[in-house]
């Protein structure tokens, strides 16, 4: 039994791995050669809990900044498709709207930036 602030043990972090690239936890469990059974009991640990939700965090924010590097590329796509007219005015009419809500949003984000720091 682990003490107090000790880390989790291989097997366990390779769980966590597991169901963050697995499709289901016995698919997990399977991948790491454990039961079903002994990897739900294992994400009832609190332990447990706390380093899958820092995993599925860490993934998050890893996604987040892949998306924020290609958001050029995909701006570019969006303004492609606004600006042919060969595009079917739904498209269009839709990708319009889009830019114009991020944009509304991106400044209300600003706004909140500016004061916090004031």
């Amino acid at each position: 039994m682990s003490g107090h602030g000790e880390k989790l043990g291989r097997k366990k972090e390779a769980a966590i791995a597991a169901l963050l690239t697995q499709r289901s936890i016995e698919e997990a469990a399977r991948a790491v050669n454990i039961s079903g059974k002994t990897l739900r009991r294992w994400m009832r640990l609190p332990e447990f809990q706390t380093e899958y939700l820092q995993a599925r965090r860490d993934t998050v924010l890893q996604t987040s900044a892949r998306i924020q590097q290609n958001s050029g590329a995909a701006a570019a796509v969006q303004l492609k498709l606004m600006a042919d007219p060969s595009t079917p005015a739904s498209v269009r009419a839709r990708t319009s709207q889009y830019m114009l809500e991020h944009s509304r949003k991106s400044l209300e984000q600003e706004d909140v930036l500016v004061r916090l720091a004031d």
